[in-house]
């Protein structure tokens, strides 16, 4: 089980004056239960070729509703292809998805959020139980299969969330799977910046924080921007390899500097 050492100590205080207004805190977070009603009820009555359009749509939507702005540097080629990113928020997951139609590995828990939990299983989110070791061999066969039959899966190798100023070491078994499936691997970096364009921990979700206070914490932002910057793709064929390449050029992009969990202190004891 990863770890993140990353807690309230790490978000900026809180700033009123970088605040929205009550009304147009109101208005965000209507329109977002509204979105989140909708893409549960529509999403599995579209076909899918309807679908591969609509969600990318849906999820910037999302952001829209949010107040918070979308900024892409690159683009991903289209076909199946692992997707690596790090992961400060659950933010990352709605900027991911606007970049393509993908299925994300998530923990086991993200079931149980109201509204975004049902969305994540109606979109083809793939499950894993980080407290159970012994299941990663089978998913990393799924992930494989998944691959090979031309999906694009989207990955957070970190395996916890952290506060964008520190990052976590990316694990490779992911990566062992898109070796067995010849698949595509594509790192990608996101980062946050504040209405002033400086680097921002804020919209991070760590520790014992519930997605609604997230939530809200995230709409009440003035100008927040999540930046996503598609990086070169991977060549290699050691997974332990090409999960440093990835966590390197990921850093590079974003500036954070690696951080250590007890997971890894574990391993490297």
């Amino acid at each position: 089980m990863p770890e993140s050492p990353c807690g309230p100590g790490c978000l900026p205080p809180r700033d009123s004056g970088s605040e929205v207004g009550r009304l147009r805190l109101v208005l965000r977070l209507g329109s977002t239960v509204g979105l989140l009603v909708i893409g549960c009820l529509l999403v599995p009555a579209l076909p899918v070729s309807w679908r591969r359009q609509a969600v990318p749509q849906w999820f910037r939507m999302l952001l829209w509703a949010l107040g918070v702005r979308l900024i892409v540097e690159g683009r991903i080629a289209s076909g199946g292809a692992l997707v690596v990113c790090n992961h400060v928020s659950w933010l990352d997951v709605v900027a991911m998805q606007v970049l393509a139609p993908m299925r994300l590995l998530a923990k086991v828990e993200v079931r149980s959020w109201p509204l975004l939990g049902v969305l994540a299983g109606r979109i083809g989110t793939v499950y894993i139980d980080r407290d159970r070791l012994s299941a990663l061999p089978s998913a990393v066969r799924t992930i494989a299969d998944e691959l090979r039959a031309g999906a694009v899966i989207g990955a957070f190798p970190e395996g916890t969330t952290w506060c964008g100023s520190a990052a976590g070491r990316f694990r490779p078994a992911v990566f062992q799977a898109a070796l067995d499936a010849g698949a595509r691997m594509q790192p990608i970096a996101v980062r946050f910046r504040d209405g002033s364009g400086r680097l921002t921990t804020a919209a991070a979700f760590l520790g014992e924080d519930s997605l609604a206070a997230s939530v809200l914490s995230v709409a009440r932002m003035r100008d927040l921007a999540v930046e996503v910057v598609i990086l070169p793709e991977l060549e290699g064929t050691d997974r332990k390899q090409l999960a440093r390449k990835a966590q390197e050029a990921v850093t590079s992009a974003t500036g954070a500097s690696i951080g250590h969990d007890e997971f890894s202190t574990a391993v490297a004891a």
